[in-house]
């Protein structure tokens, strides 16, 4: 009998066989424990360009923003005298607006009446300027000399009102009207009350001048005048 046909060869032949089955069986399936296939990348087509907005143009969604008011801006009538004082003050000192100049006048009515009530001559000199300084201060000089007393109670600005504006080179000026409310008196030496009242709050009106050097670096403002009639 031929060795091909060994019992022993044909043995070997069926493991052979069943071997190459199991193999074929094994790799012809899918088990889930194979790696992924790559990603397959899918080019889609691109929005259409949206164009750019020209450079005249506002930005979508943009609105048109309001231009800034003049400084003299409800405060006075265009191409007033006191209008164009103003402006003029603004293009001289860029930090100047009208609100926080009528803000500073307001606390200094206030700091200026205290000062003059309590004799404190030396607030007054950073305050008050030129003729209107002297008028204080010897007004203090003579109720010290009289023995007199001034009852003073602030009670605050109700209105306060730019009235005149001016620029003369480069000291500006602008006026303010006040109308306030307080409780002022002067009592002489015998206790009598000769001006105002000591008890009842009035409601006063003051026109005050304040000037300032529009060149200087000092902001602050001084009282150069008061007045009761501004013409």
């Amino acid at each position: 009998m031929s060795s091909l046909f060994d019992p022993i060869n044909l043995i070997l032949l069926a493991v052979a066989l069943v071997v190459l089955w199991r193999l074929k069986s094994v790799l012809g399936t899918r088990t889930g424990n194979e790696r992924p296939s790559a990603e397959v990348t899918v080019l889609r087509p691109r929005k259409a360009d949206v164009p750019a907005p020209a450079a005249d143009e506002p930005a979508l969604g943009v609105q048109d923003r309001e231009p800034a008011k003049p400084v003299w801006h409800g405060v006075a009538e265009e191409g007033s005298d006191t209008a164009k004082a103003l402006q003029a003050v603004a293009d001289k000192s860029p930090d100047f607006t009208v609100a926080d100049f009528v803000d500073g006048a307001k606390r200094a009515y206030e700091l200026i009446l205290t000062a003059y009530a309590n004799g404190d001559k030396s607030a007054l000199k950073t305050l008050l300027a030129g003729e209107v300084l002297q008028t204080f201060s010897s007004a203090i000089d003579r109720r010290i000399a009289e023995d007199a007393r001034f009852i003073f109670q602030f009670v605050g600005v109700n209105r306060a009102n730019v009235v005149r504006a001016a620029l003369d080179g480069r000291n500006a000026s602008i006026t303010i009207r006040f109308r306030s409310e307080m409780i002022q008196a002067l009592v002489a030496k015998d206790g009598q009350v000769h001006e105002g009242d000591d008890k009842t709050v009035r409601e006063v009106e003051d026109i005050w001048t304040f000037e300032r050097d529009v060149t200087n670096r000092d902001p602050n403002w001084k009282l150069i005048a008061t007045d009761d009639d501004i013409g």
